[in-house]
């Protein structure tokens, strides 16, 4: 709340009602009278004004208009930290000029299948192993995950690979004990306004990967951000996984927009996920490529020994030669634009 419209007619009575909320929260005015309209700008720290505060003066009659100039995502925004954030998780950095990539299976199935596959993602030029030991599924019949037992497989095959290991919690109540297998924390799609799951990872000194939700605006999701932000915990990124569209052909509809439009708005580094944008195997490669031409700092694909046999989205797993593949082309692109990968 940064300029306030005064209707026409507005009384000096109407002007110093607003001027005492205004200065009841510390904050000072300037008053340009017009020969319609009475504007006042509001001089100070006005990241402290609520949203339920900028309400309460939208609803007083004599207020045309409130409008915010400063965005409220203030930790978060590219004003309060002008320069791009590069997280650093055991020596590598997330948002640097090196394109990082995530891969690994949806869920983690067995001791057997994820050692296996972490030894092909790292073959195949992974930076970091993806898998849910926790897994939110729209069936309550669906595979759930292996809970602890899930992310001590991660921690082994961390140990054997050398990957950092990244991996989603559901609950408040888990964050201790995610915290403690894992080097990055994710917080999936269907929790992204968890505002108590946000608070409680805010409290853990992990790197957070947040997903944005299923229909989510971009404010919507940098509000998000900062609510893990404010509690102290700075070091978030951004993942676009696809939002739900009318389109019925691909699983979500990828935003790739959002790469350059947060870039603008944010300084936190952003991630894309295109196996979760199409849900199309045959389209990840070409959704990938198409990520690291629009600025994404880092890729999350799913990859999966025997798609056919998976647990949980094999139909948009790659198979290990596959995403040897499209690394090779991935390099080709960030070449091209002047990044590594």
């Amino acid at each position: 709340m940064d300029i306030i419209v005064l209707k026409p007619g507005a009384t000096d009575d109407d002007l110093q009602h607003i001027v005492e909320k205004l200065q009841k929260k510390g904050l000072g005015v300037h008053i340009s009278k017009g020969t319609e309209r009475t504007i006042i700008g509001v001089i100070g720290d006005t990241s402290r004004v609520s949203e339920d505060e900028e309400n309460a003066i939208r609803a007083v009659p004599s207020v045309e208009n409130v409008m915010r100039i400063i965005k409220p995502y203030r930790l978060a925004s590219r004003e309060f930290h002008v320069e791009d954030t590069v997280i650093d998780v055991g020596g590598t950095p997330i948002g640097g000029k090196k394109i990082q990539v995530m891969a690994g299976p949806c869920a983690v199935e067995s001791r057997e299948v994820v050692l296996g596959i972490a030894e092909a993602v790292r073959s195949g030029g992974a930076t970091f192993l993806r898998g849910g030991a926790f897994k939110p599924r729209t069936s309550p019949y669906s595979f759930q995950g292996l809970g602890e037992e899930g992310l001590k497989i991660l921690a082994e095959a961390r140990e054997r690979t050398g990957l950092p290991v990244i991996t989603e919690v559901m609950d408040p109540r888990d964050v201790e004990v995610v915290s403690r297998y894992s080097d990055i924390i994710q917080i999936g799609a269907r929790n992204m306004q968890n505002f108590r799951l946000l608070l409680e990872v805010g409290e853990a000194r992990k790197p957070v990967l947040l997903k944005r939700g299923l229909s989510a605006t971009i404010k919507e999701w940098l509000m998000a951000a900062e609510y893990i932000m404010s509690r102290g915990n700075h070091e978030v990124m951004l993942c676009e996984r696809g939002i739900r569209t009318f389109e019925t052909a691909t699983r979500n509809t990828l935003d790739l927009s959002a790469v350059p439009l947060l870039k603008q708005l944010t300084h936190l580094p952003v991630v894309v996920d295109p196996s979760h944008g199409v849900g199309k195997w045959d389209l990840v490669v070409p959704m990938a490529r198409a990520a690291v031409a629009a600025g994404a700092d880092a890729l999350m694909v799913e990859v999966h020994t025997n798609p056919e046999e998976a647990l949980s989205d094999g139909e948009q797993s790659l198979k290990p030669d596959l995403f040897a593949f499209m690394m090779e082309e991935i390099r080709k692109v960030a070449s091209a634009v002047g990044r590594e990968a």
